[in-house]
């Protein structure tokens, strides 16, 4: 379907922290590479984003740092946005949930459902901090993990092994307030009865089977697991009031909150005079949240696909008048060092400290973090891929290339692009080839596989590169003038339609290159298909380099800031078992029988991807998984579901022993056994690769 306009959002970043390059790969980087594309395909697109400023993660800032929420929210909303600014990142808005806008949103739209009879009103039994005098929001309240033994598990989430949890699933549970044991206490909040919507919603998600597979497969978990009503309002004093009779002390649940941001901003982009928009009337957001004929994709990471692709629609629908997200292209996590990006552990590279350490090389991390982007599955980045990528392709493919023709240019013709006397066969098929580039380009951005797109963009400087290098301008120019003169002409078409296809991708080196060539602003990508942007006499500008090597010991800093955040996080470890060593130590199993290698070797274990998964009707154990193992995508039953939640697993690498004859279990067959650890008390926990991102079909030896 042809749309005449799309709404493209990134994921609300919860303003408690600054932006890392998880946040970028995960969503706003490819948000951005496709938004750029869009506006150069003369789309009429609105790129929305803003800070996240409610929910306890705030609070619990504001009382480490012993400053109010808003003082926290301020803070880094500004470090954020400049940041995001100085990268790139070319929102239309970039607005907050804190703004009067959005709460008058926000609270419209609750009151909306609340008139509508959507909201289920129930009294249920939270934990309440007695010392503390106030109910616990889930993050309020740490305790042992029942999947992991973690024992700092949150009531929500449990970090250590990514478990989905409620706060009363946590063993030995205490306030973050007081650290004393919280008591359960009766309290009354409004519920959206996901359970009653579910047919709405599993027929909204199975029209969208062309979804990513992992955000379609954990869609369907939840979904096979059967929704249940939630609450949609809180026992807090920071947030979105809740706008009806009887609900002092209570604010909008913050999942309910954010993606009205989405609404609330577009309404501040049309609200305010200064924008960039022509002629804007305050009304006219609502073409871009509420016309059929509009394309509305969220981007985001793949732990809020819930909330985007379930519990936000579910809003949507529930109040009438709103179009529901088209495609929700989710990415899986970026990992640093081979070890998963935390917060809490500085374990992390922050963009605003890259920007100051990396003078002017935006793009080269750019580039770095769409092609190890995670659109799949987890990736891994690591400083010496980043100058890997740096120094072997953007300095010596685009950047060598496009050095090489400017210079020659000036060397050869004063800086005049000559004219091209006469086509050979090899030229006329490398020009047809060079129109085909942004076809490629663009059918793999509109696809969501931007890796593919950026590979495409090398692929055309490497061929300029091939072509320069097989045609020897610098030798051929004593024999052949005339022929030298196409050569060059060529390559300088090739570098005019690199500014245009490189765009989205490499913003800064574009508007770098373009500048050097001389071009007129304004090309689109349509142009991009011309082979004579250049025309002969045209007057180029004096070439630079479009990128520096970065040297081993910018590396060596930067490695050693991270080994620095290790020893000083193993010192903390450290310190904490010591303090519990008087703790009994788990019994350990006692040994089996041994067995030869040929024995062992028998077996063929791989490393596989969990696809789908979803309980077995009338078990309290089982869960149907369904397994990509490199070697075929098969089912197997396994007896976990006692330990993982169907929705917290999709996605997840394990290891699967892949020859065990197959067996009937509940008339499923089960052809595979995952292989997992048991605690001494019984509790189960995957074997999972070491490594993220191993291929599926690795075998374990």
């Amino acid at each position: 379907m042809k749309y005449k306009r799309h709404t493209v959002t990134a994921a609300l970043p919860y303003a408690n922290g600054p932006v890392h390059i998880g946040h970028l790969a995960g969503c706003y980087l490819p948000a951005d590479i496709y938004v750029r594309y869009l506006r150069s395909s003369g789309e009429d697109v609105k790129f929305i984003c803003g800070s996240d400023e409610h929910g306890v993660p705030i609070t619990i800032k504001a009382k480490k740092e012993g400053i109010t929420p808003q003082q926290v929210v301020d803070k880094y909303h500004k470090i954020m946005g400049d940041a995001f600014k100085e990268f790139g990142i070319s929102f239309d808005i970039y607005s907050r949930t804190s703004s009067k806008t959005h709460h008058e949103t926000a609270s419209g739209f609750f009151k909306t459902l609340y008139d509508k009879g959507v909201f289920e009103e129930e009294i249920t039994e939270q934990y309440f901090d007695e010392k503390a005098n106030q109910f616990l929001a889930d993050r309020y309240i740490i305790g042992t993990c029942p999947k992991c033994g973690n024992e700092n598990a949150y009531g929500d989430q449990c970090e250590n092994c990514g478990s989905t949890l409620n706060a009363t699933d946590l063993i030995n549970p205490r306030s973050t307030l007081s650290g004393e044991k919280p008591i359960l206490k009766s309290t009354r909040n409004w519920f959206l009865p996901l359970d009653k919507m579910q047919p709405e919603i599993e027929a909204y998600i199975d029209s969208h089977k062309d979804w990513k597979t992992n955000v379609f497969g954990q869609c369907k978990s939840w979904l096979n697991a059967g929704l249940q009503p939630r609450a949609m309002t809180r026992d807090l004093d920071w947030g979105v009031k809740v706008p009806v009779g009887g609900a002092e002390g209570k604010v909008l649940y913050v999942w309910f909150d954010a993606p009205i941001g989405y609404i609330s901003a577009t309404k501040e982009l049309f609200q305010n005079p200064t924008s960039n928009i022509q002629h804007p009337k305050s009304s006219d957001w609502e073409l871009y949240w509420k016309d059929k004929e509009t394309k509305l994709v969220h981007f985001i990471g793949k732990d809020n696909i819930v909330f985007h692709c379930i519990i936000f629609p579910a809003m949507l629908m529930a109040e009438g008048s709103y179009i529901v997200p088209e495609n929700v292209p989710a990415n899986e996590f970026l990992n640093l060092e081979g070890d998963k990006i935390s917060t809490s552990r500085n374990w992390a590279v922050w963009l605003h400290e890259y920007l100051l350490e990396f003078k002017d090389k935006q793009d080269v991390l750019r580039y770095t973090l769409c092609a190890n982007a995670p659109e799949t599955k987890d990736n891994d980045f690591t400083w010496k891929d980043f100058q890997a990528k740096n120094n072997n392709e953007l300095v010596a493919i685009l950047g060598n290339f496009v050095n090489r023709t400017l210079v020659l240019t000036h060397k050869y013709y004063e800086g005049n692009v000559p004219v091209a006397e006469e086509y050979n066969k090899a030229d006329i098929l490398l020009l047809e080839e060079m129109s085909k580039y942004p076809a490629k380009i663009a059918a793999s951005i509109e696809n969501y596989r931007f890796r593919e797109a950026l590979a495409e963009l090398m692929n055309l400087a490497r061929m300029g590169n091939k072509y320069l290098a097989e045609n020897e301008p610098w030798i051929l120019i004593k024999t052949d003038p005339k022929r030298v003169q196409t050569i060059m002409n060529i390559s300088l078409q090739i570098c005019a339609n690199l500014t245009i296809v490189m765009e989205p991708f490499l913003p800064f080196t574009s508007k770098k290159l373009a500048t050097m060539l001389n071009l007129n602003e304004g090309l689109k990508w349509k142009d991009a298909t011309r082979t004579d942007l250049l025309l002969a006499g045209h007057k180029i500008n004096t070439a630079s380099l479009l990128f520096e090597k970065v040297e081993d010991e910018q590396m060596v800093y930067q490695v050693t800031k991270l080994s620095n955040s290790k020893m000083e996080n193993e010192a903390s470890k450290s310190k904490e078992l010591s303090q519990n060593s008087e703790e009994e130590k788990p019994k350990v199993a006692e040994g089996k029988p041994e067995i030869t290698f040929n024995e062992f070797a028998k077996m063929d274990i791989r490393v596989g991807t969990i696809l789908e998964a979803e309980r077995v009707p009338k078990t309290d154990k089982l869960l149907k998984l369904k397994i990509d193992t490199g070697i075929d995508i098969r089912t197997v039953v396994s007896g976990i579901a006692q330990y993982y939640k169907p929705e917290d697993i999709i996605g997840q690498q394990v290891s699967i022993l892949v020859n065990l004859a197959p067996r009937m279990l509940k008339n499923i067959e089960s052809r595979g056994m995952i292989l997992c650890s048991e605690n001494e008390k019984g509790e189960l926990s995957f074997v999972s690769p070491v490594k993220p991102g191993t291929n599926n079909g690795s075998i374990i030896k």
